[in-house]
């Protein structure tokens, strides 16, 4: 008997395909749709409705059992949860990386072992590799769309029990494949954002669950520019937003007025710090801590040169990794790292393996 492989479908073209490539591998494969969002659930700003109608399209083209399976109390309880902790603590979360851990490789690994699994599946784009009696988590062959910064929270006993179909093919070929196969999705637009905000506007979306507390806005010098409208609201680096457009103090070496960033937040003191110039020293941090880390392997790396990313879209940097008490670690890099937000992910890598991280603690990082 073949070996049953129970596949998360969105409704998207990448899982879709997923689906198609399980099939050609010789696997049985059952679709799973997962529902992880209630509130507020409609068409103006959530696609639950019409991603459901595309996966079971996709499934009947393709010959595939799909059923739905609603996570929304675990999500709410294990991400969004956390999600507002983070932010009322005036952190940054990134609400991907708990849900990868908690809902997608936990809830639906679970959920799909009671279906008779033998493996699950995702249309990630990343990779496994067994290596002596080790799992490990590569990035994916499409450089451009690699997700293993989202995925570094899985263990062994996760990855063991999981496939990539995409890891080894390029978007293009996966959009080439599904218009050849006649996919009712083949053309969709890839999904953008968090999940449970969609398209609404996130100042409004957070207005709902926090409470918050306008406060001064002051430069590090102590002039006070304005007033912010709460500290949930903003993050390091942002410079769209913060409603100083009009404020000339400083002019670059064309002699044009240089944009304002927000650098800092002052929690106790309710009071938001912002810069002018991209490359201001506050928004420059040669060293980071990081704290709930999470191997892959189980264990700590040796001390060593390694790389990393401070968040998503951001090439590799060279840095010294170091394991601090209290499941810490700390790193320091060979150029200074822009915007490092408090709340993100710190995540190592060994060439094309990702190794883990770690949650970018508040008051961490080191300015130049």
């Amino acid at each position: 008997m073949p070996k049953r492989v129970v596949l998360g479908m969105s409704g998207g073209v990448d899982s879709s395909v997923a689906a198609w490539l399980l099939k050609q591998q010789g696997y049985e494969v059952i679709g799973l749709f997962m529902k992880n969002w209630e509130d507020d659930d409609n068409d103006e700003y959530c696609s639950t409705r019409q991603d459901w109608i595309d996966a079971v399209s996709v499934a009947d083209v393709l010959g595939v059992d799909i059923e739905a399976v609603n996570f929304a109390s675990e999500y709410k309880d294990r991400v969004f949860a956390e999600f507002l902790r983070e932010y009322e603590a005036g952190r940054t979360p990134n609400p991907d990386v708990l849900c990868n851990a908690e809902i997608k490789f936990k809830a639906f690994l679970d959920h799909a072992m009671t279906l008779g699994a033998d493996l699950i599946a995702t249309g990630h784009y990343a990779r496994v590799r067994e290596n002596n009696g080790q799992f490990e988590l590569l990035k994916a062959v499409d450089a451009s769309k690699d997700q293993s910064y989202f995925l570094h929270r899985l263990n062994q006993a996760q990855l063991a029990n999981t496939l990539f179909p995409l890891g080894e093919l390029h978007k293009t070929e996966i959009r080439k494949i599904a218009d050849q196969l006649g996919l009712p999705n083949a053309t969709k637009k890839d999904s953008t954002g968090i999940c449970f905000i969609g398209e609404r506007p996130f100042r409004e979306f957070l207005n709902r669950y926090l409470s918050f507390k306008p406060g001064p806005m002051m430069t590090p010098e102590g002039e006070i520019m304005g007033e912010h409208v709460g500290l949930s609201f903003y993050t390091l680096g942002q410079r769209k937003g913060i409603g100083l457009g009009g404020s000339k103090k400083h002019r670059d070496d064309d002699g044009n007025h240089e944009a304002w960033y927000v650098a800092r937040k002052d929690v106790a003191n309710n009071t938001l710090y912002v810069v002018q110039g991209h490359d201001h020293p506050w928004l420059l941090s040669h060293t980071l801590a990081a704290d709930q880390v999470s191997w892959v392997s189980g264990q700590a790396p040796a001390e060593t040169q390694l790389s990393a990313k401070t968040r998503y879209r951001q090439h590799d940097m060279n840095c010294l990794h170091r394991t601090l008490p209290d499941n810490r670690f700390s790193l320091q890099f060979e150029q200074a790292q822009w915007a490092v937000t408090p709340g993100q992910s710190a995540v190592l890598y060994d060439g094309d393996v990702c190794l883990g991280g770690g949650i970018i603690d508040m008051g961490s990082t080191i300015t130049n």
